[in-house]
């Protein structure tokens, strides 16, 4: 009694609530299968790391603002045929992020592009590692704000400290030209020092109707493949599976 009343005391003191939680289940069961101390000791720190490492994990992807929190179980490789699931798994051992490598997605709407860019990031966040999340707009029109309030080179280096930034939608919408320099500035300031995830609806050579300067694009396309794993998704909307041809047609007309 003494004993698992100063293993309470303890784990309280050193804030380990799953130590407290497990560690009389765990020396039972180390008396039935003769484990020796350490390993009984190593099991039951193991369950601590995990519980912190879950909790911790999913206030990181909290803060990174996903629109949904979407993994790569949930993807479906049979629809989408044009990416192999192993170059995906190899990806999601997250080598990119340590090696300061780039990750992007090209392809055509409906493809599966946001759904791995969200399913990477979820998976930095859960293995400890600061993400955020926005659309190319959305990082624009913030960068826009920096820049107004005379900050932009202080949020510049904030993000910075950010190992991994999901641009999500390059190319839906047209950039004028303090915006192309805005998403170059982003881009350049990241160049071989942290990782981004893009996805675009455009192919690399028609970037230049998106940012309108042939020469700044093939700059900053420059910079951000120039360490990167670019991933080309090909065939239908997954989001129009199972609809009739006219439904499709429709879509694709609009």
């Amino acid at each position: 009694m003494r004993a698992s009343s100063d293993v309470a005391y303890l784990s309280r003191a050193l804030k380990a609530p799953r130590v407290r939680e497990v560690a009389s289940r765990l020396a039972e069961r180390a008396r039935e299968e003769g484990w020796d101390y350490e390993v009984y000791l190593a099991a039951v720190l193991a369950e601590e790391v995990a519980g912190r490492e879950s909790h911790g994990g999913e206030a990181r992807v909290k803060a990174a603002r996903f629109p949904q929190t979407k993994t790569l179980d949930d993807f479906d490789f049979s629809f989408q045929r044009s990416v192999k699931r192993q170059s995906i798994a190899h990806l999601a051992q997250l080598d990119f992020l340590a090696e300061r490598k780039n990750v992007i997605f090209l392809g055509p709407p409906g493809t599966g592009k946001t759904h791995l860019s969200i399913a990477l990031g979820v998976q930095a966040a859960r293995r400890g590692h600061r993400v955020a999340f926005a659309t190319a707009h959305e990082w624009v029109l913030a960068l826009g704000a920096a820049k107004r309030a005379g900050r932009l080179e202080s949020e510049l280096e904030r993000l910075g400290r950010i190992p991994l930034i999901v641009v999500d939608e390059v190319g839906y919408i047209p950039f004028d030209p303090e915006a192309a320099a805005l998403f170059f500035a982003l881009v350049s300031s990241r160049y071989e020092r942290s990782s981004l995830i893009v996805s675009s609806n455009k192919t690399f050579s028609a970037w230049a109707e998106i940012f309108g300067d042939p020469v700044a694009v093939a700059a900053l396309v420059d910079r951000l493949v120039h360490h990167a794993e670019v991933v080309v998704l090909r065939g239908e909307s997954y989001r129009l599976k199972g609809k009739g041809k006219e439904v499709m047609g429709s879509e694709a007309a609009t």
